[in-house]
């Protein structure tokens, strides 16, 4: 019963202090919102990051175009080695001679059929598809695989997918950084307020510490008040995240300028970046009134 009305206590004295220093807690509310709005932002940009990341993953062909006049033991050669490569996913590794090439266009197409009847050579290339496990490194193995004896050329997105997974990670990077920076600025605002709610209370603080009272007791509302500036900080960030993110979403039809860029469905993350938001929020209003407490109440 005397650890309830501790806490009780404390959580009272709190709410009562926010209030009391009203236009401090404000702007340590305000700075609050402001770093979770941009940590919401973060985490979302860094979900669909990955997303991307992954879908371009999926998405992305390389096609190697062999040779002609290649015999069946060096193309037997060239796909060993192209399997050997770390960053094929060699489930997706797929030999297309110029005879399957032939009859999967004819059939697509009667003019091509028409075409290809007048030839008396097949002029397609057999070819080699498949797909990277880490889009990111595509360059460098491609690089690899057109050294390999009977690879004429290779095409893939080179224009498009390591320019576009480059780019998101300097913005993600920058997000972090920004991100890093707002949560100080918060934690030395809320320690601020912590510091000017600790001298409004000092003779309060002094009869409590002549009779006996433990530092606990007398800590705990500070903490509880540094907790509750970070959760009401909280909340506009977080309705912003819900209703925001679902809003763009939908606005954009689930993806940015082509099908490539496709954005993460609202349902599986924005519940989750929430209650992320609310934690951070909770755990920097604490360090800021730890902070205050250790260094300026001197208990």
């Amino acid at each position: 019963m005397r650890i309830i009305r501790i806490f009780t206590r404390g959580i009272r004295v709190a709410f009562k202090s926010v209030f009391r220093n009203l236009s401090l807690s404000l702007a340590s509310i305000s700075s609050t919102s402001i770093t979770l709005v941009i940590v919401g932002l973060a985490i979302l940009f860094t979900f669909n990051v990955n997303s991307i990341t992954k879908h371009i993953e999926d998405v992305l062909t390389v096609i190697v175009f062999v040779d002609k006049n290649v015999t069946d033991e060096e193309i037997n050669d060239l796909k060993t080695k192209i399997n050997s490569n770390d960053n094929v996913n060699k489930e997706t590794l797929e030999y297309r001679s110029q005879d399957y090439l032939k009859e999967q266009l004819s059939a697509k197409d009667d003019d091509l059929k028409k075409v290809f009847e007048t030839l008396d050579t097949n002029p397609l290339q057999a070819t080699f598809v498949f797909r990277v496990s880490d889009v990111k490194k595509i360059d460098e193995t491609v690089k690899e695989i057109e050294q390999y004896d009977h690879v004429d050329y290779i095409k893939y997105g080179e224009s498009l997918a390591s320019k576009l997974v480059s780019m998101l990670e300097v913005i993600r990077n920058a997000c972090v950084i920004t991100v890093i920076a707002l949560i100080l600025v918060t934690i030395f605002l809320i320690s601020n307020t912590i510091k000017i709610t600790i001298f409004s209370r000092r003779h309060e603080l002094s009869i409590m510490r002549l009779v006996g009272t433990s530092n606990t007791v007398i800590k705990l509302p500070f903490l509880f008040e540094g907790f509750i500036i970070g959760i009401i900080g909280s909340i506009i960030p977080v309705l912003l995240n819900i209703f925001g993110y679902t809003f763009f979403y939908d606005y954009v039809g689930g993806d940015l300028f082509s099908e490539l860029i496709v954005l993460v469905n609202p349902n599986s993350i924005v519940y989750t970046t929430s209650l992320v938001l609310v934690l951070v929020g909770g755990l920097v209003g604490m360090f800021g009134s730890v902070n205050a407490v250790r260094r300026y109440l001197k208990i």
